[in-house]
């Protein structure tokens, strides 16, 4: 497949293919984040602070920043959100704390950004020596983290904050999960997520296990009996299917299957079409879309069976789609792929419409030589389908502790129901290590009650 595709669409100079795949969003500079500091209200009962799902306090650390306090602007951020710096290049603030800011009231569109100046400061503090954080005194206790996706991280920091031993295991060879694996290149540009990932582990106390997994090499039994509590952080391994007989043929790919051989992968090897025809609404299927645009692909066409207004992907995410040359189409369903000799030629759709059915009788056709279905993942518990944890509609079901109906157990990020946002799953992690480590804390006392 790699040397058809090299051959339709030839490779880019590996110069131009760096330049395209280059920091989407280069940083503030000092003076550039002072001054959009000092526009801050620092709103008391902020509503920005409302809409930040891992609660920064925002107003604090901004006024920081405005008073050149970069140290106390970080910690600031890290202690509710310990993997703020890729919170701040891929979560979509346009529809969080910047939609919230009260700067919007007074001219449309013009929020404090928020994101620009969290990145300042998380920055920042990467490049210092010293940890922010200091590992309490050990407590003896050992925690499992199935999944080394934000949750994951997030959850096994926090847990070595406290003083307990973490073991990290993930099916990848390296760490990261979604930020490491799923994320456009240029979002996350420069090799942040790794060095994301030795600053949050550089705290002690937590090993990573790659190789490992779920349901294979380990199961949720022995967890329980080597560990003194587990964490699943498992995430959405499954992927939706378009339903076709013929869905097989060469040419026909999940876009998260295709993110992923990009990010781990010298760009000039990743193979891409010269016609590219990517199907879903979501942020999926526009990392996909761009990223096989700056590879090369001459046409590449995001088809999305509604109108733009549903699409799951922001409008700021719609309009970048654009700009990188990505051309949209609406309401819009496959209908059938057109193959020949058992590789893909391109892809037919019914025509739809807002409040109306799909009418195959009224249909187009896109010539394709790669197909990417971004259609949605799906939670497969297969790997615990022998346990007793409940699972509804989907997703594990979990308190508001994260604990699942396994005494022990607990859960949290896209595996369980919420946001499925990198910002969400990194507030479950944290919220669901700490309830980990105050079960510990009391079991432990217990135990020293009945021997003392």
């Amino acid at each position: 497949m790699g040397t058809r595709f090299d051959i339709a669409c030839g490779r880019l100079p590996e110069t131009v293919l760096d330049l395209n795949f280059a920091d989407a969003h280069p940083g503030l500079s000092h003076e550039q984040a002072a001054l959009e500091a000092d526009r801050c209200f620092y709103c008391y009962d902020a509503p920005c602070v409302e809409a930040c799902p891992t609660g920064i306090d925002i107003p604090r650390f901004i006024k920081a920043i405005a008073s050149d306090n970069l140290a106390g602007a970080s910690r600031t951020i890290l202690q509710s959100n310990i993997l703020g710096g890729s919170c701040a290049r891929v979560c979509p603030t346009e529809i969080l704390c910047e939609q919230k800011c009260v700067h919007t009231a007074i001219e449309a569109n013009h929020a404090v950004r928020i994101g620009a100046l969290q990145r300042f400061a998380t920055d920042w503090q990467m490049n210092q020596s010293a940890h922010p954080f200091q590992r309490e005194e050990s407590t003896g206790r050992r925690v499992a983290v199935v999944g080394a996706g934000p949750a994951g991280l997030a959850c096994a920091h926090r847990l070595a904050m406290r003083g307990h031993d973490v073991t990290i295991f993930d099916r990848h060879e390296a760490p990261g999960g979604l930020n490491q694996y799923g994320v456009a290149a240029y979002k996350l540009a420069d090799n942040f997520a790794q060095k994301e990932i030795d600053f949050l582990m550089s705290i002690g106390g937590i090993r990573f296990q790659g190789g490992a997994v779920l349901g294979q090499t380990l199961t949720l039994a022995g967890l329980r009996e080597s560990y003194h509590a587990v964490f699943l952080g498992i995430g959405l391994s499954g992927v939706r299917a378009l339903g076709f007989e013929n869905e097989g043929v060469e040419g026909v790919l999940d876009a998260v299957a295709f993110i992923e051989t990009l990010r781990s992968s010298t760009l000039s090897d990743v193979p891409v079409g010269r016609r590219v025809v990517v199907i879903g609404g979501g942020n999926t299927a526009v990392d996909a879309a761009v990223q096989a645009k700056c590879l090369g692909a001459e046409e590449v066409t995001l088809v999305y069976r509604r109108g733009a207004e549903h699409m799951s992907a922001t409008p700021v995410e719609r309009e970048w789609a654009q700009t990188n040359g990505v051309t949209l189409r609406f309401w819009a369903s496959p209908h059938h792929l057109l193959t020949d000799q058992g590789v893909v030629q391109g892809i037919c759709f019914a025509r739809g419409a807002s409040g109306k059915g799909y009418d195959p009788q009224d249909s187009f056709t896109l010539e394709a030589d790669m197909v990417l279905k971004a259609i949605g993942q799906v939670f497969v518990s297969d790997p615990i389908q022998n346990d007793q944890i409940l699972v509804e509609n989907g997703r594990i079901v979990v308190d508001g502790n994260g604990r699942t109906s396994m005494p022990g157990v607990y859960a949290g990020g896209d595996c369980t129901a919420g946001e499925d946002l990198t910002v969400a799953a990194v507030r479950d992690g944290r919220d669901a290590a700490e309830a980990i480590h105050a079960e510990l804390m009391v079991s432990s006392a217990e135990k020293d009650a009945v021997n003392g």
